[in-house]
């Protein structure tokens, strides 16, 4: 079939179904079938070619940050915006962005992949860079044990044809580098000694939280120094730096370190300041950390999918003052194994709490072990978010959220106030 039919009838299908609400792989599974160079050839096209982010916990926002930053150096990107993981995901994204000839107007093309959707797609298109944020024990009755996922991201890394940009703090992370050709080039981002133990490793959360400064911890291009609620202090190429920040979340702020090390080895021409300035107007990708006005009051969601990024989330926001609620599905996006909230402490949540989804009694239970008080348990999502919202008018409120569920919520309150729009 010739390229431009195959590009009429793609784009017909991603309009269809949209129309549908839904279907966002459809279109690209369609031009995968019958036309399997669609993907390639297309991103072949690219003068500075395509950047793979990938690891357990943070991909979304970081690819948000990196495609802020290279924007800001005047830089067309494409991205997979809806952070679909598959080959055909990323077709049907480029169907939206190409003309009728095929032409991508992009310079480069930056994909946030998981760790085993990534392996794929690198067998198909080897990245020329690619930015490796960490391993944790996520969804392992999908990827399998720890290791394997490590072992995915290995992969990852060598099929990368320029730099792999790593996490020195992560040790399943930081290993990768001496597997790699003399050819790669290598750059870490990481942490100054004062901060390691706010962000605890996999092995760190199944032993003793006990994390001292490394001997062989390689030097890194960019360390994040220190941090508050107003922003983050770096060490960049041993010149240090200030920059107020909108983003929110301790592994957010992290990832910003990630996000500047990547950008500066892609564009090193560019200036810390700008940079910097790019940096602070940035604000969580949907879902993380995102604030939604509901009845002039602020509604948070915050995604948790592993103990680490649930860890995390409850050290980032403090719930006093917030009315929160905690909403659990186990689908497959989601994982099925829930085990892993008994991971969690969840002390520190003193006031009542609302708990909705699938395993809303799961989480109900978990929490009363942490003697955490429970105002309602209801497993219907939408009754509970409206239920929530009416209990609570004058305050403000917290979600935290796995996947599916927190696409169920964006989804109704999109029916009651405005919510960003991901296509």
């Amino acid at each position: 079939m010739p390229q431009s039919l195959t590009i009429v009838l793609g784009k017909a299908i991603r309009y269809a179904a949209r129309l549908r609400g839904g279907g966002s792989a459809l279109p690209g599974l369609f031009v995968e079938r019958i036309s399997p160079r669609f993907v390639p050839d297309t991103l072949a096209q690219l003068p500075h070619g395509v950047v793979v982010i990938s690891g357990t916990n943070g991909k979304t926002t970081t690819t948000k940050m990196v495609v802020s930053l290279l924007e800001s150096q005047g830089l067309r990107v494409f991205t997979n915006r809806t952070g679909s993981n598959f080959v055909r995901g990323v077709a049907a994204a480029l169907l939206g962005e190409i003309d009728i000839k095929g032409n991508l107007p992009a310079d480069i093309a930056v994909l946030e992949l998981d760790e085993a959707h990534a392996v794929k797609f690198v067998e198909v298109i080897p990245p020329r860079y690619s930015l490796l944020l960490n391993v944790m024990r996520d969804q392992l009755d999908r990827f399998g044990e720890i290791d394997s996922t490590a072992r995915m991201l290995e992969k990852v890394a060598l099929a990368t044809t320029d730099t792999v940009v790593m996490n020195r703090e992560d040790a399943r992370v930081r290993r990768i580098a001496d597997k790699l050709p003399k050819t790669t080039n290598v750059r870490f981002f990481g942490l100054s000694d004062k901060l390691l133990s706010h962000f605890p490793n996999d092995d760190d959360l199944h032993g003793p939280l006990k994390k001292t400064p490394a001997d062989k911890r390689p030097a890194a291009e960019v360390v994040l120094k220190d941090f508050n609620e107003k922003g983050a202090a770096f060490t960049i190429a041993k010149k240090d730096f200030v920059t107020p920040l909108k983003l929110k979340g301790v592994y957010n702020i992290y990832n910003s370190a990630a996000a500047l090390t990547l950008v500066r080895t892609i564009a090193p021409e560019a200036s810390m300041n700008s940079l910097l300035r790019a940096l602070s107007t940035v604000t969580p990708a949907f879902g993380r950390g995102e604030t939604i006005t509901v009845a002039g009051q602020p509604l948070e969601l915050v995604l948790v999918k592993n103990p680490a990024g649930f860890r995390l989330s409850l050290e980032s926001f403090n719930p006093e003052g917030y009315a929160t609620m905690i909403a659990i599905n186990d689908n497959y996006a989601d994982g099925r194994d829930m085990s892993w909230l008994w991971d969690v402490d969840f002390t520190s949540l003193s006031s009542s709490i609302y708990v909705t989804g699938i395993r809303a009694y799961d989480m109900a239970l978990r929490l009363q072990y942490d003697e955490v008080s429970i105002e309602k348990v209801e497993t219907e999502l939408a009754a509970a978010l409206t239920d929530f919202i009416q209990k609570h008018p004058d305050t403000p409120k917290r979600i935290y959220c796995t996947y599916t569920a927190m696409l169920a919520l964006r989804k109704e309150l999109g029916k009651i106030t405005q919510v960003e729009v991901v296509s």
